[in-house]
């Protein structure tokens, strides 16, 4: 493999027992930092009674306790605006980011250091050149520049590899494709549903995206980026590969990414975080092969420590040998599975959004769709919303909607989906994040 900056073999090609070393000598300083400067770890570590010297071992890990959303939020309400975590100010910081608020409460702040951010771009710029990005690309960030840290780090990153960047904020979609072909870009970031939404607006356009220069599409965002039917359809429409990577405000940036072998799965940053999967609900550390919830410590943000930070994410690791990169750290099988707290109960059978999705993008001719999820009288009731380009036949609507229910209820142990066909453009599209499920149990009686 080409030496790089980014490809750096005396981490990434680490045997497990010297990884582990590395990762206990990052934690402890991580864990002296976190105490002699932050009020929260310094009160949250008295409570548990754990001081950074009973670290000898990495088995010492749950010695250190959780730290979850709910505690960071409540920290940020009882001293604003940034909250107690933080060891610097703002007069220090020089980014500050937010994720999306959450039950019309305050969303997370994140502030970034001039040396943070020289990290979040160098993690992104790992994970860039194993996609197999160079400096000789030009790259279209479809991306809305907002606070939400989204494509930031990535755009930086670009710009640290040498790679042309064309930012594509306060663009309408239609904008957005023309500008891909016009500047003749070669990478494109996105979203995995907006990679779906700029090749639907390129064939209603009659724009022949397959036959433009654009040879990599870099998805992040959401789970689907790891859904082999949707990936499939996104290459399939922008005759390109499709590879996933995975972050989060809360760490500041990508801690995983697929490689251009495309194992089947997203490596993990060994070297600059650490990751645990826990059972969610007994916060046992899960076995090997089963799903777990992800506990992460990041070691390169020092603004606001990260430790052991719940995600609520849901994941499934797997040793890194399973990918001939050459790269030792473990694998996430499948990437990023969705959220502990995604799945929906109905009718005493467990429902995904990330199951639902994979079963609808096997069939091509779908624009989008939603889940809704209601309770008449006292039965729970599923409905999936299709939406199909406006001249679909009737017949072939017939005949895709009778194998999208025979898929779905084989799937899901007989439940029954209600399928209806949406009107054209009835559905909410998604530059960010999409929120395709909808569950009305608990809405108010006329809401």
């Amino acid at each position: 493999m080409t030496q790089s900056p980014y490809w750096n073999p005396r981490t990434e090609t680490l045997p497990r027992e010297r990884l582990e070393a590395l990762q206990l000598a990052k934690l402890r300083s991580l864990c002296e930092w976190a105490e002699a400067r932050s009020a929260h770890y310094k009160r949250s570590f008295a409570k548990a009674g754990f001081a950074p010297d009973q670290l000898r071992s990495l088995d010492d890990l749950r010695r250190i306790p959780l730290l979850t959303r709910e505690e960071w939020m409540a920290s940020q309400d009882a001293k604003p605006p940034y909250g107690e975590l933080p060891v610097i100010g703002p007069e220090t910081a020089i980014r500050v980011h937010t994720t999306s608020g959450t039950s019309g409460r305050t969303p997370l702040r994140a502030l970034d250091s001039r040396k943070d951010w020289a990290w979040v771009a160098e993690m992104w710029a790992y994970g860039l050149w194993a996609c197999g990005v160079r400096p000789t690309d030009t790259a279209y960030i479809a991306f809305g520049y907002g606070s939400f840290i989204g494509f930031w780090g990535l755009h930086y990153a670009m710009e640290k590899m040498g790679v042309l960047n064309v930012p594509g904020g306060a663009q309408t979609t239609e904008a957005r494709v023309k500008q891909i072909l016009s500047f003749g870009a070669t990478v494109v970031a996105s979203t995995p549903t907006y990679a779906l939404r700029l090749a639907q607006e390129a064939e209603h356009l009659g724009l022949d995206l397959k036959g433009s220069a654009v040879r990599r599409v870099i998805l992040s965002g959401e789970p689907a980026g790891s859904i082999p039917e949707t990936k499939a359809l996104i290459e399939e429409q922008w005759g390109a590969k499709a590879y996933d990577t995975a972050g989060m405000t809360e760490v500041g940036t990508i801690v995983m990414f697929e490689c251009e072998h495309q194992p089947g799965g997203t490596h993990i940053i060994e070297d600059h975080v650490l990751e645990e999967s826990l059972d969610p609900d007994t916060l046992e550390p899960t076995a090997a092969g089963e799903r777990g919830e992800r506990v992460v410590t990041s070691f390169g943000r020092q603004a606001i420590p990260l430790i052991r930070y719940r995600t609520g994410d849901q994941i499934l690791r797997v040793p890194g040998s399973r990918c001939s990169c050459g790269r030792t750290a473990d694998i996430y099988e499948g990437g990023i599975l969705g959220r502990v707290d995604d799945m929906k109960l109905v009718r005493g059978t467990n429902v995904y959004p990330r199951a639902i999705e994979g079963i609808v993008r096997s069939f091509p001719h779908v624009e989008e769709f939603q889940i809704r999820i209601t309770r008449e009288e006292l039965r729970d009731e599923i409905a999936l919303l299709v939406e199909m380009a406006p001249d679909y036949t009737a017949d072939g609507w017939t005949a895709m909607r009778k194998d999208l229910h025979k898929e779905l209820a084989e799937a899901h142990e007989g439940l029954n989906f209600r399928i209806e066909r949406a009107e054209t453009g009835a559905l909410p599209r998604f530059e960010l994040k999409a929120k395709r499920l909808v569950d009305l149990r608990d809405r108010p009686m006329g809401a």
